[in-house]
């Protein structure tokens, strides 16, 4: 795989090139915030190259917080009353530019639960597959980061296609990381040219600053090592739902939850079904029909986060935990619940146990 060096105009006419042959989504300043948005050429000037982290991942653009997945009739006057069709959905080839390897590292953990050998969530998989990912390292992690910790790092190249390093100087440094990556630079050449030798150790400079400025929470393989009912039963939980307010912006904003809801709604006689994002923290969650609610606790209700991404995903999985060190339900969260110290009291349980 080859590696390139672009200035600023370069990569940006890469991207013009890009939007007249595929979609790309980037990110762009959208109030105070950063969002991932579809770009056409005369957009490419807007993408944020320097943005600290999108405040929603891009998750959304796989699994979006709201989706029509069918439509239907309620008129018995139509012949096709009552059955559900599916409501159509852009398919087409796309690119996403611009990619923090936290967020794309969020993507390998969720194709767990949307693409398996028994179970293959049709438009995840569709959406996946028309999708070349172009990331952005990470050169100035921000405090609340953790990614080093979680199997991850801020250059981290898994689940990406290219990846991009801002070398500091107004260049940037093109690593083409898979056969996918390959393809994308030769259907649109993004130019620049061959990566030398000073190119590569200001890469590996910055990658090794970017690392060095993370600190790190400590040896997570005890999770693994421990029983789960000692976890489950442990008395830190009261500690750590005491200021919860179970406002859901944690789950809503963490690019591995991928709970949802389905729900139909009908206006006259047109209906849809639609899929929903869901979060834990919500008392209707595990509402059963009976009036039964397993988990009617906000105990219950914050144990079940952290215990899925810390442990009951550990067991299943055996692919370390369902977090990537993003740090956004730290940043966000209004009573600064911070899942790094919920991890050093069970790591503190496994040492009080042995």
């Amino acid at each position: 795989m080859k590696r390139l060096v672009l200035t600023k105009d370069e990569l940006t006419a890469w991207v013009r090139r890009m939007t007249e042959g595929v979609r790309v989504f980037a990110p762009v300043a959208v109030g105070d915030y950063d969002e991932f948005r579809l770009v056409d050429s005369d957009q490419a000037d807007l993408i944020r190259w320097s943005y600290q982290n999108t405040r929603l991942s891009p998750k959304g653009l796989f699994h979006p917080q709201a989706e029509r997945m069918f439509k239907f009739s309620t008129s018995k006057e139509d012949p096709e009353w009552n059955i559900l069709k599916e409501v159509p959905k852009d398919f087409s080839p796309r690119v996403i530019v611009g990619m923090r390897p936290c967020d794309a590292a969020a993507l390998k953990i969720m194709d767990v639960n949307f693409d398996t050998p028994e179970y293959k969530d049709p438009w995840w998989v569709r959406r996946r597959e028309a999708t070349t990912i172009v990331g952005l390292a990470c050169t100035s992690p921000s405090s609340t980061c953790f990614c080093t910790s979680v199997n991850s790092g801020p250059f981290d190249t898994k689940g990406l296609d290219v990846l991009l390093v801002p070398l500091g100087d107004g260049r940037f440094l093109l690593d083409v990381v898979s056969e996918r990556g390959e393809e994308l630079c030769q259907q649109f050449g993004p130019g620049g040219k061959e990566a030398d030798s000073e190119a590569i150790a200001t890469y590996e400079g910055l990658k090794k600053k970017a690392e060095a400025a993370l600190v790190p929470i400590g040896d997570l393989s005890p999770l693994k090592e421990r029983d789960m009912l000692e976890f489950f039963n442990s008395p830190i939980w009261d500690e750590v739902q005491f200021a919860c307010i179970n406002c859901g912006v944690c789950t809503y904003l963490c690019p591995t939850c991928w709970c949802f809801d389905i729900q139909d709604e009908v206006y006259e006689s047109e209906g849809c079904r639609l899929r929903l994002w869901d979060s834990c923290m919500f008392p209707l969650f595990t509402l059963h029909g009976s009036g039964h609610n397993p988990r009617a606790e906000k105990l219950q209700r914050v144990r079940q986060r952290f215990m899925h991404k810390l442990k009951y995903y550990v067991d299943k999985y055996g692919q370390g935990v369902a977090c990537v060190g993003c740090g956004r339900c730290v940043q966000f969260c209004p009573v600064n619940i911070d899942i790094r110290e919920v991890i050093r009291l069970m790591l503190v349980q496994c040492e009080c146990a042995v």
